[in-house]
């Protein structure tokens, strides 16, 4: 997929490591898929990378982690 020269807004400004990550590498879901019990899941090409673990935490604290565990997990992958 070809990068974005676009000047980061909104969302990419807030989460830059999600927008980063289903721009280069994977993708993430968001909402009861019925056969996990987490909300949000992040995936590559090899399957399940992360998922939500909180059924206390709002939806902004779900992606506020996601989006620091993909700061990790994108500098492993270089």
């Amino acid at each position: 997929m070809p990068q974005r020269d676009k000047k980061p807004t909104g969302f990419e400004q807030m989460y830059p490591n999600i927008a980063e990550w289903v721009n280069s590498y994977g993708w993430i879901e968001i909402g009861d898929d019925g056969q996990s019990g987490s909300f949000v899941r992040a995936l590559n090409e090899g399957g399940l990378v992360w998922e939500d673990n909180d059924d206390d935490a709002t939806l902004d604290e779900v992606l506020s982690a996601l989006d620091t565990f993909l700061a990790d997990q994108m500098t492993q992958y270089g």
